[in-house]
C-alpha cells in the first residue's frame, strides 16, 4: 500500500510542485481544497488531520501578502499561526510526522551576512509575525515537528515569482527594475520536493533553512543572473539594464520587509543534502521557465 501524504496548500507555488512530486513518488496524496477545509477553521483543520490516515503531513499553505496581512491581521494568525498549530497537535494524537514551511522573513534582518538556524528572530511585520508565532506554537504542540524556513520561493513558471515576471518583462521588452537594497538567497520549489519527500527528511525536527548556497544577493542581482542565463540560451537578442529600486521607495510596499534575511543551511547540508549556488538555482529556474513562455504567455 503507498504511503499517504496530507498536503496543505497544494495549489501554492510551493505546494503545486510538492503534489505533482509526491505523485511521481508513489505517495497516495490528500490535497484539500480550501473550500474543503478552510484553514481559517481550527476544528476543520485538526478533523481533517485526524481522518486523514496519513503518514507524513506538510503545511504549504499560507497567507504571505504582507499588505493583506497587515489588512485583516486576524485572518493571518488564524491561518499561519493556529492552523498549523492545529496540524501539529493533531499529528501528535495520529503519530503523523508533521513538516511546516516558514519564512526567513521571521528573522533579525538589520545585520548583513547569513543567519543561522539559532539567529536572533525579529519580525517586522504582521505577516512575519504570524510566521513566527506558528513555529513557536508547532515547537509547544509537536517538538518532533519538522520547521523549514524558505526564502524568494521560485521555480513554477504556473506561479511565477520575480524572477520569472522579470524574464516575461524582458521578453516583451518592457523596463525592467528591481530592488538593490534587499538580500537573501532564493529557494527553488523543486528543491523543496525533492529535500522534504526524501526519506532522510524523516531523522530532522526543530527548525532548518532551505535556500541556495552562497553568498547573499540583491534583487536586482537576481534578476541580472537571471536575464544573463536567459541571453546564454538565445531567448534574448541583447542583455537587458535593469534599473536598480530602493526598498524605502517602492511604491508598492507599504509594510516594512526586512533587508538582510539571507539563511545558511547548515543542518540540511550535515544531514547530507546538496543545494545548487544561487546562480545554479537561477540559471535552473530559467532554463525550466522558458519553454513555457510562449508568445501566447508572454
Amino acid at each position: 500500500m503507498a504511503p499517504r501524504l496530507l498536503l496543505f496548500g497544494s495549489s501554492g507555488r510551493s505546494g503545486s510542485v510538492l503534489a505533482r512530486a509526491a505523485r511521481a513518488q508513489g505517495w497516495e496524496l490528500v490535497a484539500p481544497t480550501h473550500d474543503a477545509c478552510p484553514l481559517e477553521h481550527q476544528e476543520r483543520v485538526s478533523e481533517a488531520v485526524l481522518h486523514s490516515e496519513a503518514e507524513l503531513v506538510i503545511n504549504a499553505a499560507a497567507v504571505s501578502g504582507l499588505e493583506g496581512c497587515a489588512e485583516d491581521p486576524l485572518h493571518a494568525h488564524l491561518v499561519n499561526a493556529v492552523a498549523p498549530a492545529a496540524m501539529a497537535l493533531a499529528c501528535r494524537h495520529t503519530g503523523a510526522r508533521f513538516i511546516h514551511l516558514s519564512t526567513d522573513y521571521v528573522l533579525d534582518g538589520r545585520r548583513p551576512g547569513l543567519k543561522a538556524e539559532d539567529a536572533r528572530c525579529a519580525p517586522l511585520s504582521v505577516y512575519a509575525a504570524s510566521k513566527r508565532e506558528g513555529e513557536l506554537q508547532i515547537a509547544e504542540a509537536l517538538p518532533a515537528a519538522l520547521v523549514v524556513r524558505v526564502s524568494w520561493i521560485c521555480g513554477n513558471a504556473e506561479k511565477p515569482s520575480f524572477i520569472e515576471q522579470t524574464l516575461c518583462r524582458a521578453l516583451r521588452g518592457e523596463p525592467l527594475a528591481a530592488i538593490a537594497d534587499q538580500y537573501s538567497l532564493p529557494t527553488d520549489a523543486e528543491d523543496i520536493a525533492r529535500i522534504l519527500l526524501a526519506p532522510q527528511a524523516a531523522t530532522l525536527s526543530g527548525v532548518v533553512q532551505l535556500c541556495a548556497d552562497g553568498e547573499p544577493l540583491s534583487r536586482h542581482r537576481c534578476a541580472e543572473l537571471a536575464l544573463r542565463e536567459a541571453l546564454r540560451c538565445g531567448a534574448l537578442p541583447a542583455l537587458p539594464s535593469v534599473e536598480p529600486q530602493e526598498l524605502a521607495r517602492a511604491p508598492f510596499f507599504r509594510e516594512p520587509r526586512p533587508r538582510h534575511t539571507a539563511m545558511s543551511h547548515a543542518r540540511l547540508t550535515a544531514a547530507g543534502f546538496h543545494l545548487p549556488t544561487a546562480a545554479e538555482c537561477i540559471a535552473a529556474v530559467v532554463r525550466r521557465a522558458l519553454p513555457s513562455l510562449t508568445p501566447k504567455h508572454i
